[in-house]
């Protein structure tokens, strides 16, 4: 069976930046589950993915606009302490902010006297990506799966089956 649109796909995945260092990687834990074609993956994996069958390799290096896109200034701001939503800031730290363009994430970036920088970019925003992957299943996702847009069952990401992710219920 091949990698298409509505199937359910488990790939196991090493994800490098442009020197090599490991930014996020399957290894030791559950393959990643997803279902192909909504959009879960960057755009260029799943569209190196397409079409693979259980057991292929793929090496693929992504470009920011394949990926997560170019940095955008615009997401990156001076804010007053006192204005945010966690009064003790600390650089490193995420917090999230319902702007006129939907939920955002903001890291605080730097600090200095009374003002944060916060950036909404995500944090592998303007990167070239190196992904290694193998397919480790591929099915055709159930009517629930799709309905809910993710995986439920072995290997799922449901971290202690909390359901309450907004679907509408």
């Amino acid at each position: 069976m091949q990698i298409a649109p509505k199937k359910a796909v488990a790939i196991e995945f090493t994800l490098k930046d442009d020197e090599g260092e490991v930014l996020d990687t399957s290894e030791g834990r559950e393959p990643l589950t997803y279902i192909h074609g909504i959009g879960t993956l960057v755009p260029g994996l799943e569209k190196a993915l397409e079409g693979k069958s259980v057991g292929d390799s793929i090496a693929v290096t992504l470009t920011p606009e394949e990926a997560y896109g170019p940095r955008d200034e615009r997401f990156v701001r001076n804010t007053p302490i006192r204005k945010l939503p966690e009064k003790k800031a600390q650089i490193g730290m995420r917090y999230r902010v319902d702007t006129d363009e939907g939920p955002l994430i903001f890291m605080i970036t730097d600090i200095k006297g009374d003002y944060a920088t916060v950036d909404a970019n995500h944090p592998l925003a303007g990167m070239t990506l190196h992904f290694d992957v193998k397919v480790v299943e591929v099915r055709d996702a159930t009517e629930e799966e799709l309905t809910h847009g993710h995986i439920h069952g072995p290997g799922a990401h449901d971290h202690g089956h909390d359901h309450d992710h907004d679907h509408g219920h």
